[in-house]
C-alpha cells in the first residue's frame, strides 16, 4: 500500500483499500476501535443531562481545559493521516488557545497558531468561511481538510493560556492508519504578529524555512490604524537564494487575494476570499483574507521568505507608508526537519479585541 491508497475528492470516491478509518473526540479520545460512547454520566458534570437516559447517550460531548494547561486532543501512531479537524468554542477563547501539531519523534511543533487565526477567524471574531480546506460554519463550526500524513506518530495539542477555564470545547479529529509514501511532506503552519512602520510599511509572513517544500496557503487578519485604503502593497515570494528582489511578485494585496478595484465587498470562495471587513462606527477598520494555493503551490528546493506591503495613497497621488496592525498565518508542506519557528508571542502581545 502507498500513498496512492489515500484517494482525494469525488473521483476517489469508488476505489476501495485496506486503509482503516478511526476518529477521535471526547467521547472516543484515544480514537480505538469499539471505544466510543462509553462514558458514564456519574463520572462527568457535562454527562448530567444523560442521567435518564445512562451509558452511550451523550454523556461526553465536550472537555473543560483548565487555564494554563495544555490538552491532548489526539495521539497517533502511524503511518496514517489526519484527513479532517473539526472543533468549536467560545470566540474568548480563538487567540487565548494556542493550536499545536508534532509528526513522527518532533520535540517542536510543525504548527503552532492560535486557534480562531489557524480556521481564518482572527480578530476574536467568528467569521463566515467556505473554502475548501477550510470551512467555518454558523455559528463557530471550525473545520479544516488540510491532508496532514504522518510516518510514526502525530500528536495534537491545544494549550489554553487564559487565566480563565475554557469550559466547552468540542472537537473531533477524523484519520486514517495505512502506508504513506515516501514522497509525502508534512504539513507545517506559522503564525506572526507585527506593525509596520512608515520607515519599513512591510509584514514577513515567512521566513526562516530551508529545504524543500511547497508553500499552499496565507491568511491575514489585518488591522488599519488610518481610514482610507489600505491594500496597495505587493506580495513577494522570495525563493531558494532570492535576496533583494523575488522571483515571485504581486501587484496589489487585493489582487493577490482575487479581488480588484479595492475589493468593494467581501466574498468567500473554494481558493480565496476576503470574508471579514469590520466596519463598526467608533472602530478600527478589521480584515480577514484567506488565499490557498492548492491549484498553485509555490515550490521551492533550498529556502522561502514571504512578505507583503502595507500601502495606501497620500492625497499627492502618490504611495502612502502605512502602520498597520498584521496577524498572518503560513501554511506549507515540507520534509522535516524543518527550520525553528520565532517564539510566539504571549498571550498580551496577542490581544485583538
Amino acid at each position: 500500500m502507498d500513498m496512492h491508497s489515500f484517494q482525494y475528492g469525488l473521483g476517489g470516491v469508488p476505489f476501495l483499500s485496506d486503509i482503516q478509518t478511526r476518529s477521535i473526540s471526547a467521547e472516543n479520545p484515544e480514537g480505538v476501535r469499539g471505544g466510543g460512547a462509553r462514558a458514564l454520566p456519574e463520572d462527568w458534570p457535562q454527562g448530567a443531562p444523560a442521567t435518564m437516559l445512562g451509558k452511550g447517550w451523550k454523556v461526553r460531548p465536550l472537555v473543560s481545559i483548565p487555564a494554563g494547561e495544555t490538552y491532548t486532543m489526539a495521539a497517533i501512531d502511524g503511518p496514517g493521516m489526519i484527513q479532517q479537524i473539526w472543533c468549536t468554542m467560545d470566540p474568548v477563547g480563538y487567540r487565548d488557545c494556542v493550536l499545536r501539531m508534532y509528526w513522527d519523534d518532533e520535540t517542536a511543533p510543525s504548527v503552532e497558531v492560535p486557534l480562531g487565526d489557524f480556521f481564518c477567524c482572527g480578530h476574536n471574531l467568528r467569521t463566515h468561511v467556505s473554502s475548501l480546506p477550510i470551512a467555518v460554519n454558523p455559528s463557530g463550526g471550525f473545520n479544516s481538510y488540510w491532508p496532514m500524513p504522518f510516518g510514526k506518530a502525530a500528536r495534537i495539542t491545544l494549550e489554553n493560556q487564559s487565566t480563565e477555564p475554557s469550559p466547552s470545547f468540542y472537537y473531533q479529529v477524523n484519520y486514517a492508519l495505512g502506508d504513506v509514501s515516501a514522497d509525502a511532506a508534512y504539513f507545517h503552519a506559522q503564525w506572526r504578529r507585527a506593525m509596520t512602520t512608515r520607515e519599513c510599511p512591510e509584514h514577513v509572513i515567512l521566513e526562516g524555512v530551508t529545504g524543500k517544500g511547497q508553500y499552499v496557503g496565507t491568511y491575514l487578519a489585518w488591522t488599519q490604524f488610518s481610514d482610507g485604503w489600505w491594500g496597495e502593497g505587493e506580495i513577494k515570494f522570495f525563493i531558494d537564494g532570492d535576496e533583494q528582489y523575488p522571483t515571485i511578485c504581486g501587484t496589489g494585496t487585493e489582487d493577490y487575494f482575487g479581488g480588484a478595484w479595492c475589493f468593494g465587498d467581501t466574498y468567500s470562495t473554494a481558493f480565496l476570499g476576503y470574508p471579514l471587513w469590520q466596519r463598526e462606527p467608533g472602530c478600527v477598520p478589521e480584515h480577514g483574507l484567506y488565499r490557498w494555493h492548492i491549484m498553485d503551490p509555490i515550490r521551492f528546493d533550498e529556502d522561502l521568505k514571504v512578505t507583503i506591503q502595507a500601502l495606501g495613497w497620500w492625497p499627492n497621488g502618490k504611495f502612502e507608508p502605512l502602520t498597520d496592525d498584521i496577524a498572518s498565518v503560513a501554511y506549507w508542506y515540507q520534509f522535516d526537519p524543518h527550520g525553528q519557528f520565532p517564539a510566539l508571542p504571549p498571550r498580551h502581545e496577542r490581544w485583538t479585541r
